[in-house]
């Protein structure tokens, strides 16, 4: 029997910033009972710690390096294999709602790494943009466009019968949600961001109270369109695959008043790892924390916040994540009423973490912390029960999952594995290593770019190499979990690193590039 499927992404979701996970103090009573109800998976780690790249790692069950997709800004092959695809073409009705990011959105600093990737990577850019695209090319995600003009997307969109689209990060966001607000007298163009907001954070413009009633809030525009689709679908009485996207929690942390004012910065914890002398960190990091509290040009790249610009951060954050769990409690509630609970598979997930106060950064990029590598991964299927899974999985395996336990075809070339022996009881022969991979066409100070990093992770250690730079990090996960100790330079671990190093090359050679473009400009 076909089953239905719901995926619900949230951007940039910590793994234990949720109330389940008991490590800040925020409610999501919503997702709490979704947890209890499905199979949670500790270790649910991305392949890539970056949007675009690990986006189409859930969509295609591949890593980057493989699927093309390697970094932000490059748009994914208009005629990958995604697991929307797959069900589209064996009889499901399929849809999208909220932010996709398969696409480049048009910020300036994604132009900025488009221009930098044509300069540093040509072949990279001719194949993966002009050779897809042609000279044109002009992103269907791209936020400006949307706030100019009525922009329609192509049918059979990565496989998706149609898309309604949130594109932007905050409150001030595009796509079809700027049409929905407008139609409801409110213009997020003219009307949200900073510069309209009810209140702000002098110490970080990322942080602040939106002007955005609740009601004409994204979050809830996402919401109210979902819910749409399903009423659409249960009344069509055909097998749909529906994906649901949230903007937030991602920075800008701009949650309306109801949500920022639910929680006092001074009441927020901060992570016993702050303090990091970082004595045997990278010295790109070391020059991170030498300038704590100096905000960084980049609004995307990691920094290292005061402990009130973190408590700031988090209070708004935390709010943000209630904001979602409220509508995903109305999700799951249109879910029951339809009569659908026993016939529909629901994913929770995101599409990468945040430090968020660990080792005393913030953001991401360049850092490989558990905080930034871990993503909450929620599976709930009537049919199979309920469990607390500590395996190593990761977003590559949410394809393959979803395909096979809703009876859809494989596909032929995901390297994920479905979770669906886990969730019988059955571990056996389950990976004892993954792969993170990141690579930037940019870098930082101390840290020139282009920028391949790959990490490699089991139950003992975490070693990750950045190629040609000199810099590496080797954590011993069960005598150090904080991974505040690089044993990387210890005289006495060369018998863990060179061990570490093995299993690195065993799980990059499972990989192998196939594309005939190399990402790293030698």
């Amino acid at each position: 029997m076909k089953k239905n499927v719901v995926v619900i992404v949230a951007d940039q979701l910590r793994a234990d910033h949720l109330g389940f996970a008991g490590r800040v103090p925020v409610n999501t009573p919503h997702l709490d009972v979704l947890a209890s109800q499905g199979h949670v998976f500790e270790n649910a780690y991305v392949c890539n710690p970056v949007c675009m790249p690990n986006r189409a790692t859930i969509m295609t069950g591949r890593w980057p390096s493989v699927h093309g997709l390697r970094t932000n800004g490059i748009p994914l092959d208009p005629d990958a294999a995604t697991f929307s695809r797959a069900m589209r073409a064996s009889g499901w009705q399929t849809s999208a709602v909220g932010k996709l990011h398969f696409q480049p959105m048009g910020y300036p600093y994604e132009d900025y790494q488009l221009d930098e990737i044509r300069e540093a990577i040509p072949e990279l850019y001719e194949e993966s943009v002009i050779g897809k695209f042609g000279e044109s090319f002009r992103s269907w995600e791209d936020i400006n466009w949307h706030f100019e003009q009525d922009v329609q997307l192509p049918d059979d969109y990565y496989g998706f019968d149609n898309v309604t689209l949130a594109s932007g990060h905050g409150d001030r966001v595009s796509g079809n949600y700027a049409r929905w607000a407008r139609s409801r007298g409110w213009d997020p163009q003219t009307q949200a961001g900073r510069k309209n907001a009810t209140s702000t954070y002098p110490s970080w413009d990322h942080v602040y109270e939106s002007a955005v009633p609740a009601a004409l809030h994204p979050t809830t525009f996402v919401t109210d369109e979902s819910i749409s689709r399903l009423e659409s679908f249960a009344e069509a009485k055909q097998p749909f695959c529906l994906f649901v996207s949230f903007p937030d929690p991602h920075h800008p942390f701009a949650p309306p008043t109801e949500y920022f004012q639910r929680h006092d910065p001074a009441d927020m914890p901060i992570p016993e790892t702050f303090t990091d002398a970082h004595e045997n960190s990278p010295s790109y990091i070391r020059r991170l924390i030498a300038k704590r509290g100096a905000v960084g040009s980049d609004p995307m790249m990691v920094w290292a916040p005061t402990e009130d610009q973190y408590r700031h951060a988090l209070a708004a954050e935390l709010g943000s994540i209630e904001f979602i769990d409220d509508s995903v409690g109305r999700i799951l509630e249109t879910i029951a009423d339809l009569g659908l609970d026993e016939s529909t598979i629901i994913v929770f997930t995101s599409d990468h973490g945040d430090i968020f106060g660990d080792h005393g950064l913030i953001l991401k990029h360049f850092t490989h912390y558990q905080g930034v590598l871990r993503v909450p991964l929620i599976i709930r299927d009537l049919a199979t029960g309920k469990g607390v899974h500590r395996e190593l999985v990761s977003s590559a395996d949410i394809a393959p999952t979803i395909l096979d336990i809703a009876g859809a075809p494989a596909l032929p070339k995901a390297q994920g594995e479905s979770l669906a022996g886990l969730m019988s009881g059955d571990a056996t022969g389950w990976r004892a290593a993954l792969i993170v991979e990141e690579d930037q066409p940019f870098g930082v100070e101390d840290l020139a770019g282009p920028v391949r990093i790959r990490t490699v992770i089991t139950e003992r250690f975490r070693l990750t190499e950045i190629a040609g730079k000199g810099f590496t990090e080797l954590y011993d996960l069960r005598a150090d979990p904080n991974e505040l100790r690089n044993l990387a330079i210890a005289v006495d671990s060369g018998e863990l690193l060179s061990e570490a190093r093995a299993v690195m090359l065993q799980e990059v050679l499972l990989l192998l590039d196939d594309s005939s473009v190399p990402f790293h400009a030698a």
